[in-house]
């Protein structure tokens, strides 16, 4: 019955997933123009090291639409893929933490080259313009506010998740032992 209800939440979850990702795409022409060039082509997320404590990871692979958005397959993943993309999923946490503070998990990127070379650049140049979207729900002076307010969290968060890098860079095995002489810089 557990597996029942985490399986149904999980499709559930990638359901919405596919939607968000379908307007940030349909948000900017020149992104889905550069997805209807693969249609029917198919990229499968493959999250690497994730932790056997969580419950697993639904199968997550896309076929892209002749309209340049994405499909999620559900289960029915094709057993050949034309790109695979490996995400390095061994700690959640700091990759949610990391993700906060804009930085990219490392990926590994198997499969058709022009259609990686593409997805790249999906990555490195699609963002979701939220202030936009809630602008239509509450009005262009509301959403401006909130979205400073978010604007000054985030960048909060960027210094929170820097300082916290740098100490965990100088940190060593051992460095909760007593040592003589002056703390280490």
């Amino acid at each position: 019955m557990f597996h029942t209800l985490q399986s149904l939440a999980a499709g559930a979850v990638m359901e919405r997933t596919t939607l968000l990702l379908n307007h940030v795409l349909a948000s900017e022409p020149v992104a889905a123009q550069r997805l209807r060039e693969h249609a029917g082509r198919c990229i499968q997320l493959h999250f690497d090291g994730w932790p056997s404590v969580l419950p697993p990871w639904p199968p997550t692979a896309f076929v892209i639409t002749a309209a340049g958005l994405v499909e999620w397959c559900g289960a029915d993943v094709p057993a050949q893929t034309d790109l695979r993309v490996g995400i390095d999923a061994s700690n959640p946490a700091l990759a949610l933490v990391q993700a906060a503070g804009g930085e990219r998990p490392r990926v590994e990127v198997a499969g058709d080259a022009t259609l990686a070379s593409d997805v790249n650049w999906l990555f490195d140049n699609l963002r979701w313009d939220v202030q936009d979207d809630l602008a239509r729900l509450v009005g262009d002076a509301p959403s401006r506010e909130i979205a400073r307010i978010a604007g000054g969290v985030a960048a909060g968060l960027r210094q929170a998740v820097s300082a916290i890098g740098s100490l965990a860079a100088r940190a060593r095995p051992g460095a909760d032992e007593a040592r003589p002489g002056p703390p280490p810089r």
